[in-house]
């Protein structure tokens, strides 16, 4: 569903990105894991073009989307739920949600969309002509995502989804995730706690310092003792590490 190959990229003169390449299969829930600063958000913004990419071959569902911009991408079937959700706070849950369907052509599409994400998230049924600034605990986060779903994704790219949500929260947000991927929805999670993401994925990559050093599923990361150990040994710096498999 979703390859990426040698991709560059960064702000300014400077590269954050160093030849970048990973894939995501159709259907498939994989986590993108790292220290601050590593490069994940960076990844996210040169995925969906709000950084530019300098270098490197972007692939969704097959066709080569590397030169296109953000519009043509969320009209691809790409969506991102960014970190801090950024949701627009003086409109109610039912604007914000319409919104996320600006892709999305046909009434009936967008009946058919609002039920779904409004089964999927009961609070927000529950909060339509709220506006969204006087939403609590994580329902913001759950606008955030359902705004996405709104137009209908092939791909789903979640930056920092579960950053300040209660426990209580992070079990919602991760049964809605499984959900989704029952659905047949592609997902790439980018997320620092290990605990949570390994839950809800079944591959992981790992990146530090804008690379990719280690790739693996899950399951074989969920049964290594030394997972925190590695993880923060990957965050300490040090010399320049080649990606390996697990």
């Amino acid at each position: 569903m979703l390859e990426i190959v040698d991709m560059t990229g960064g702000y300014g003169r400077a590269d954050v990105l160093d030849h970048v390449s990973l894939r995501v299969a159709a259907g498939e829930a994989a986590a993108l894991l790292g220290p601050n600063g590593a490069g994940k958000s960076t990844l996210m913004a040169a995925l969906t073009a709000t950084l530019p990419r300098r270098g490197g071959t972007l692939r969704l569902a097959g066709r080569d989307l590397s030169a296109a911009a953000s519009h043509d991408l969320v009209a691809a079937g790409m969506a991102l739920v960014p970190e801090g959700r950024q949701i627009f706070a003086p409109f109610t849950v039912q604007e914000n949600l319409r919104l996320g369907a600006i892709a999305l052509a046909g009434r009936s599409s967008l009946a058919e969309r609002f039920d779904y994400v409004l089964r999927l998230f009961p609070r927000l049924a529950e909060r339509t002509g709220q506006r969204a600034g006087t939403m609590s605990g994580g329902e913001p986060q759950m606008l955030a995502i359902g705004r996405a779903l709104m137009c209908k994704p092939v791909l789903l790219l979640l930056d920092e989804p579960f950053l300040g949500l209660a426990p209580m929260i992070v079990e919602e947000i991760i049964a809605a995730l499984r959900k989704l991927q029952r659905d047949g929805l592609t997902i790439l999670l980018v997320e620092q706690k290990l605990d949570i993401a390994l839950t809800c994925t079944s591959r992981a990559y790992v990146m530090l310092k804008g690379r990719l050093v280690l790739e693996s599923t899950t399951q074989d990361l969920l049964q290594r003792r030394e997972l925190h150990d590695l993880y923060f040994k990957l965050a300490t710096p040090g010399p320049p590490q080649a990606a390996t498999s697990a």
